[in-house]
């Protein structure tokens, strides 16, 4: 399996969420093109009337537009830039049907946020019903079972401790084995 990073390992020194936020804790979410900004909106905001105090972070690709990144400002704290992570595992997606999931492998820079001691990602496809606070008190990796897959993690929603070496080592992993799907 090849994975692309759009840049190389050696370059990945991690990712760094703007001063005056106070990111102990966080909610992470992930735009790769304009195509899921709508989609991160709705989830900012049902974060939001949920009362958090935690702050809400969007990683963002270079797909994402000028007035996307407007848009996403308006809802979420911090908008770090990152790099596209793609599996390029064309066979094992095609055997899902699946051939878009590939930069599923994006969300892993979760792990190269830097100054974050504690995160909670959600897919931007989510929407919050009711407070979910509770899951920062949950140990890394939280997770729920694929339906699918129930021996696997669906990577829709998972807590995490950013870590360079954690996030390093997920690359790597990515990179020699790759996955069961060509996904996260």
């Amino acid at each position: 399996m090849t994975v692309s990073t759009g840049e190389p390992l050696s370059n990945t020194a991690g990712h760094g969420i703007p001063s005056g936020i106070n990111a102990d804790e966080a909610y992470i979410t992930m735009v790769t093109s304009d195509n899921y900004v709508v989609g991160a909106l709705v989830l900012g905001h049902s974060l939001r009337a949920t009362g958090t105090r935690r702050p809400l972070v969007c990683m963002c690709t270079d797909g994402v537009s000028p007035s996307s990144l407007a848009a996403l400002a308006d809802v979420f704290d911090a908008l770090p830039r990152v790099p596209v992570i793609d599996s390029q595992d064309r066979e094992r997606l095609a055997i899902l049907g699946r051939p878009e999931l590939g930069p599923t492998l994006t969300k892993v820079n979760v792990w190269a946020l830097q100054g974050i001691r504690k995160a909670v990602f959600l897919d931007a496809d989510m929407l919050v019903l009711r407070a979910v606070d509770d899951l920062f008190g949950r140990p890394e990796l939280s997770a729920c079972a694929d339906i699918g897959w129930p021996d696997c993690f669906n990577s829709g929603l998972f807590v995490c401790c950013p870590s360079l070496e954690t996030f390093r080592a997920l690359l790597r992993t990515a990179r020699e084995h790759g996955s069961f799907d060509g996904t996260l």
